[in-house]
């Protein structure tokens, strides 16, 4: 793979160590597909080369921060609270967002988690064109979007 970034994040178990989390160049195939690899060391079960792809470089590209983001933040050590960045500033570190849009109904879905489970919202409150789906210990789950066209930011309206 060739490395175009890295990052290393600390892992507080006894003793310390680092996970160290490498993005390689995306390529495309000889059939024209495009996939950009990656490798989590330090992580337990991720020891090894990996890709995602997309249609094109940029949305491999996009698509496997998305999947390394995804990954070290569903891990046992990231849930026990033992992975962290040693230049990370209280409050200000990057969560995952899933969004899903309806052109057709002008509607959008803000997932705060990659998957919620049918039935796993128990309480809905709906307030001016927005739903908002809590799970049975109050945290929010998602929330669904009325003219999404007009509500959301540009960048998020592709």
């Amino acid at each position: 793979m060739y490395e175009i970034a890295h990052r290393t994040l600390t892992l507080r178990g006894e003793p310390l160590s680092e996970v160290v989390v490498t993005v390689g160049l995306p390529t495309e195939d000889a059939a024209g597909e495009w996939s950009c690899p990656y490798r989590i060391d330090g992580l337990a079960g991720w020891e090894h080369e990996r890709k995602v792809t997309g249609v094109d470089a940029m949305e491999a590209l996009e698509n496997v921060l998305d999947v390394v983001r995804a990954a070290l933040a569903r891990s046992h050590e990231a849930r026990e609270g033992l992975l962290s960045w040693d230049d990370e500033l209280p409050g200000r570190r990057r969560h995952t967002v899933y969004l899903t849009r309806d052109p057709g109904q002008d509607v959008a879905y803000l997932a705060m988690k990659h998957e919620i489970a049918p039935g796993e919202a128990v309480r809905q409150v709906v307030a001016d064109g927005v739903s908002l789906d809590f799970g049975a210990s109050g945290e929010l789950l998602g929330l669904e979007l009325r003219r999404a066209s007009k509500r959301l930011p540009s960048e998020m309206r592709l």
